[in-house]
């Protein structure tokens, strides 16, 4: 049965009185796969406790993302500082099932808004840090004398190495398969060519990897490991 007809069916049954829904993800683009669930973000005009639960309606998987105005904005204002906000994308690329008055074109709307606005700008040493992270990544990664050493020294660097990009360009971070759609996005192919070269550092052969980064880096001067000093706590 086609998901947005499920995804409307669900939310009429189990909550007739939200003022709003939107159906989420991937199953709602052309990535959409078998495994794909329904992400339904169910809006209320009542105070009640913001949740998230994970079930089934028939034969379809489904993640439920319960919210009130208040809640929702209290997640994407504590998101946004940390420029990942799951719940601002799949807001923002919905499609609205329910619109009692409004609440749902408003808040697809606004998801909309503050993606295409962005994240806040990485800081000068956000950015040194990650270079020098990268940095002593790869000096380990030059000095690795055992299989299991090189798999997770290898594996951090290419999630670190995407994540840099993505830092460096202003945009929004993903986790998962969120990092590779991101990244492709500012950097096309950018994922595919780091499978292969991690592929390859995996058997030993470092070269591409340590290429990749370099130019990844080279943008935001290079790498940094001399002279880096961070002083006080972390955080303060």
């Amino acid at each position: 049965m086609e998901p947005t007809r499920v995804a409307r069916e669900l939310v009429e049954a189990w909550y007739p009185d939200a003022v709003a829904a939107l159906l989420c993800g991937s199953v709602v683009t052309s990535r959409r796969t078998p495994y794909s669930d329904l992400d339904i973000v169910v809006m209320f005009a009542d105070e009640r406790e913001p949740s998230r639960s994970s079930l089934r309606f028939g034969t379809w998987p489904v993640e439920l993302f319960v919210h009130t105005g208040a809640s929702w904005r209290w997640f994407v204002e504590r998101e946004i500082p940390q420029r990942k906000s799951s719940l601002l994308s799949m807001c923002a690329h919905g499609v609205v099932l329910v619109d009692r008055d409004g609440t749902g074109t408003r808040l697809r709307d606004e998801a909309r808004q503050l993606l295409t606005a962005g994240p806040p700008e990485a800081a000068p040493a956000e950015i040194e840090n990650q270079r020098y992270v990268l940095t002593d990544l790869l000096d380990d990664l030059a000095g690795c004398s055992t299989a299991g050493e090189r798999l997770f020294i290898v594996t951090e660097i290419a999630g670190r190495a995407a994540e840099f990009v993505l830092l460096r360009t202003g945009s929004w971070l993903g986790g998962g398969k969120w990092t590779a759609r991101r990244v492709d996005e500012v950097w096309p192919g950018f994922s595919g060519e780091l499978e292969g070269l991690v592929r390859e550092a995996l058997e030993g052969r470092d070269a591409g990897l340590v290429a990749l980064v370099d130019e990844v880096l080279a943008p935001s001067g290079g790498r940094l490991w001399e002279g880096y000093r961070r002083s006080g706590y972390p955080g303060s």
